[in-house]
């Protein structure tokens, strides 16, 4: 009887820890997403994960690097290319494209490989707070924070956070570090076309290569280049408010 008295106690206090831990964890993420509406992002999960990753498999030479810009010191055109590639409704829906889901869950009931849908602003809640994976776990906390992000940030403020933690390649992270590793300029000096490419490796960075780019990515970044036109170039950025 005093054991199970005792036993009881215990899954009670252990309830209260882990009951308070879930909410210290989701304060710290709502807190976070307040600060960052206005404050330079210093780094991200992603880059956090990659580093501790490096570490553990004994690379100590592996350095995740970024360097925050601002949207006025990125050019327009990449800004223009990240939203023809990834996400061309983004300035319409208020962080899921419904349709795509759809179509990506159609897809993925007749072929192996699984296509995604996630918006810029989905990438960016997982880029910046959350881990990679494929969990119901993550996706749904994906989906929270989106739906605050998007509450509480600008769609201009999505896509600078965005540009500025999204991976480009091995310990490349942002545009500012990207424009610098590859092209050996700043980020607001970027053309159309090396925008392109850089959009071009998103999918996957580490598997496409903006310094050795495919067939595929090259021609990714000449259908890139058509959308780019075709959305209406930076009369696009002004009308939506985005540049």
């Amino acid at each position: 009887m005093r054991l199970s008295f005792r036993s009881g106690s215990f899954a009670a206090r252990a309830g209260k820890w882990l009951a308070a831990g879930c909410a210290a964890i989701l304060g710290a993420w709502l807190a976070a997403v307040v600060l960052f509406a206005f404050l330079p992002v210093p780094f991200s999960a992603v880059m956090v994960e990659r580093q501790v990753s490096a570490w553990l498999h004994g690379n100590f030479r592996y350095v995740a690097h970024s360097d925050w810009v601002s949207m006025d010191d990125i050019a327009p055109a990449m800004a223009l290319a990240a939203i023809a590639a990834e996400d061309q409704k983004f300035p319409e829906h208020w962080g899921f494209d419904l349709d795509a889901i759809q179509a990506a869950a159609a897809h993925n009931e007749r072929s192996q490989r699984m296509r995604g849908a996630s918006t810029i602003s989905q990438q960016t809640a997982k880029n910046l707070l959350l881990w990679n994976g494929r969990s119901w776990t993550r996706k749904g906390l994906e989906a929270a924070i989106t739906l605050v992000m998007e509450g509480i940030w600008t769609k201009r403020r999505i896509l600078t956070v965005y540009l500025n933690i999204a991976e480009f390649g091995e310990g490349t992270f942002g545009v500012e570090a990207a424009a610098q590793r590859y092209f050996h300029k700043s980020a607001a000096r970027l053309t159309p076309s090396e925008a392109a490419l850089l959009a071009a490796v998103l999918p996957n960075p580490l598997l496409f290569r903006v310094s050795a780019p495919s067939r595929y990515v090259q021609m990714r970044q000449q259908w890139i280049l058509r959308q780019m036109r075709q959305m209406g170039g930076d009369d696009y950025l002004r009308e939506n408010r985005l540049h």
